[in-house]
């Protein structure tokens, strides 16, 4: 344990592995840190023996709750964790480049915030003040990563953490930062205390966002005060209904377009895991994009050498049509595909 960072030792992780004859899987190569030593030197020490990309893990559901939505996204990282581990280590991978570093530590602010009720305005706002606690603690050990010369994969929790990740990034380039983001809602609410839906606004005002770009946006899911603050910003995005709808252009086209206008400075790439069809996630839909073109957006970002880091969130395997098992089944699987399409990617 460092500050705000659980890091997982042996212990932790063995009771999630699996073994089978014959077969080597990804938990028999990937990296875990080394836990006697301060975590910024052992990072730059993991770094010097090869490792490239960090996993970690946001388990809460704050920020959409304090967005007026479900609960349920403290779930996806552990979900996820457990298929990845368990995947067979082959060619076509280079786990022994990844670093399974841990969790954000925010069991304190999880369980004050668990009884609170979004519908009454007193606890509402104590939601959003227990967001921003979570998004300096996420700054924190992204601030750890990126001196230490790695390249973070950030799983679970709300689409808020991506303010944590982007004010670190920035502080690091010393400089405002690009993102693109693949997701039906632009998350640019207004500034009216944190919450899921606001994160870029945020990130924006605080000038720590250069250009942003959404993939997918749905014309119909953002107010038109949101599009006009986009606007305003002078950022851009291709619509769900443009792109699927009315095919105006393809998704790669569209991709291939943003990315390199973003081109000019450090890039995060993010996904909103809402955006998928069938997804078991905060806000769920029928009416999204596939798997396979979520991998082909994350697969078109990962190639830019711009791209800095991989942010999945959102997913929430309570709320699946079918129960808990088939969401933790689902997302464990959906959310492995997709840091295996980051990976293959930069490795390429």
């Amino acid at each position: 344990m460092s500050q705000f960072l659980n890091i997982y030792d042996e212990a932790t992780v063995k009771p999630w592995c699996s073994s089978r004859a014959n077969e080597k899987k990804a938990w028999q190569s990937i990296a875990l840190l080394d836990t006697q030593v301060d975590p910024l030197q052992a990072m730059r020490d993991a770094a010097q023996f090869g490792i490239k990309y960090v996993l970690l893990g946001v388990c809460e559901d704050i920020g959409p709750r304090a967005n007026l939505g479900n609960g349920g996204a403290t779930d996806g990282w552990h979900a996820f964790i457990k298929r990845f581990l368990n995947q067979s280590d082959n060619q076509f991978l280079a786990n022994e480049k990844v670093l399974l570093l841990g969790e954000v530590d925010i069991d304190d602010i999880t369980a004050a915030a668990a009884p609170l009720d979004n519908q009454s305005p007193e606890q509402l706002a104590q939601l959003r003040s227990y967001c921003a606690q979570i998004d300096e603690r996420v700054e924190h050990v992204l601030n750890l990563i990126f001196s230490a010369g790695l390249e973070p994969i950030i799983i679970g929790g709300g689409h808020n953490n991506c303010l944590g990740i982007i004010r670190a990034l920035s502080k690091h380039k010393n400089q405002p930062i690009n993102a693109i983001n693949f997701d039906p809602h632009a998350d640019f609410r207004e500034c009216e205390g944190r919450h899921s839906g606001n994160g870029f606004r945020y990130a924006y005002d605080e000038k720590h966002l250069h250009n942003y770009h959404v993939i997918g946006l749905h014309e119909l899911k953002n107010n038109q005060a949101i599009i006009e603050a986009l606007a305003n910003a002078d950022f851009n995005y291709d619509s769900y209904q443009s792109l699927q709808v009315r095919r105006e252009k393809s998704l790669t086209d569209a991709c291939q377009q943003a990315l390199e206008v973003l081109s000019q400075k450090p890039l995060g790439i993010e996904v909103d895991l809402d955006s998928i069809s069938l997804m078991p996630v905060s806000a769920y839909t029928n009416c999204g994009f596939s798997v396979s073109d979520a991998e082909h957006f994350v697969h078109l970002g990962a190639s830019k050498p711009n791209s800095c880091y991989l942010h999945l969130c959102e997913a929430a395997p309570s709320q699946h049509p079918s129960g808990l098992k088939a969401g933790l089944n689902d997302a464990g699987q959906i959310i492995t595909a997709l840091v295996n399409a980051y990976l293959q990617a930069k490795e390429m």
